[in-house]
């Protein structure tokens, strides 16, 4: 049976390995073979097989298509980018960061499908405040709807966590956490982003990174909620300093205090 080769642009195989911040050994390992064959497939000095194709479409996390384009493409986030470093806008997300979000949306999208066939009525809280809204305000009407009284008696900050996930994807806000892209993979990196949310009225979803610290995980649950009530998907580092107060008096408790 005759070898299936691919007929790619080398450039676009380097792109996607630098994309994926991989050297040369690194993702050699990753598709079992050896650097050199790698660095001919990149020089285009030796074709690549489909199969070997397949693999580093998967080992890099772009879609297998990619591959065939003429020119790299341009990297951007389907949801608005709010990350900032001193007050500036991130620039480039890495590769794992695109992945979830694109595996988030993936998600979304089949179960959009299903609360259509259900009919299921669209969720008034999504958007029911905005920018210009007061953190108060905003934060009271949280506590309302997810039935949180003002000082809530609870054990540890673990059980709460556990409770305030439980009500708030009782409202019908899908709460997804992970802290990899799965076995033999890197941590999501903490200092590239702690969530993210998507502010849609039938299927909002809020992301959080596993990678992080527990207490850090329950500020970004609240934080990320709060983007869903104000109607504004995102990426995040957590770092609205406008928000911290309010989050303070929605989590204090007697083991657990944010502000």
């Amino acid at each position: 049976m005759a070898t299936a080769y691919a007929q790619i642009n080398p450039d676009i195989i380097r792109w996607a390995r630098e994309r994926a911040d991989l050297t040369l050994g690194m993702l050699a390992i990753k598709l079992q073979t050896t650097e050199d064959k790698l660095e001919a497939w990149e020089a285009g000095a030796k074709p690549i097989t489909m199969r070997k194709a397949m693999a580093l479409a998967e080992k890099t996390y772009i879609p297998f298509g990619y591959l065939f384009l003429n020119t790299p493409p341009e990297d951007k986030l389907p949801i608005p980018d709010l990350r900032t470093v001193d007050g500036e806008p991130l620039k480039k997300p890495s590769a794992e960061l695109y992945k979830v979000v694109q595996n988030t949306i993936t998600k979304q999208n089949w179960y959009r499908d299903y609360t259509r066939e259900q009919e299921l009525a669209p969720l008034n809280f999504v958007g029911r405040f905005d920018l210009n809204s007061s953190p108060k305000a905003i934060v009271e009407d949280m506590r309302a709807e997810l039935d949180i009284p003002p000082h809530p008696t609870r054990g540890s900050w673990e059980d709460y966590h556990k409770d305030l996930i439980k009500r708030i994807e009782a409202l019908g806000v899908l709460v997804m956490r992970q802290g990899s892209l799965g076995h033999h993979t890197k941590p999501l990196h903490v200092s590239e982003f702690r969530g993210f949310a998507i502010a849609d009225k039938f299927v909002p979803i809020i992301f959080i990174n596993l990678a992080d610290a527990p207490v850090a995980r329950l500020f970004t649950l609240i934080h990320e909620l709060a983007h869903i009530w104000i109607g504004h998907s995102g990426v995040s580092d957590g770092s609205s300093l406008k928000w911290h107060n309010e989050f303070g008096h929605l989590v204090r408790g007697d083991k657990l205090t944010l502000t």
